[in-house]
């Protein structure tokens, strides 16, 4: 998945390590599991000093206990950020 690529980026992992994973493993798991997802939020929240350009999209994440909603924002999130 594109978007889990894309949270892979920011969360600092390098591509040739995501490339390597793939190639053991069917797909990241951003999408799927409370332990990979908790890791983004919390790079998210201890980003909190974030210009007020980001502060909007800031808001949308850790409201819910729906992994596919929190996962949506903090896609939703780092397109934003990397504007």
């Amino acid at each position: 998945m594109v978007e889990n690529k894309l949270i892979a980026e920011f969360m600092g992992v390098d591509y040739v390590d995501v490339d390597t994973y793939l190639e053991d493993n069917k797909e990241l798991q951003y999408h799927t599991s409370w332990d990979w997802l908790m890791p983004v939020l919390d790079k998210i929240k201890e980003m909190r000093c974030l210009p007020d350009d980001h502060d909007e999209s800031f808001s949308w994440v850790c409201k819910s206990s729906d992994i596919e909603a929190e996962y949506n924002a903090v896609v939703e999130f780092i397109k934003q950020y990397n504007k």
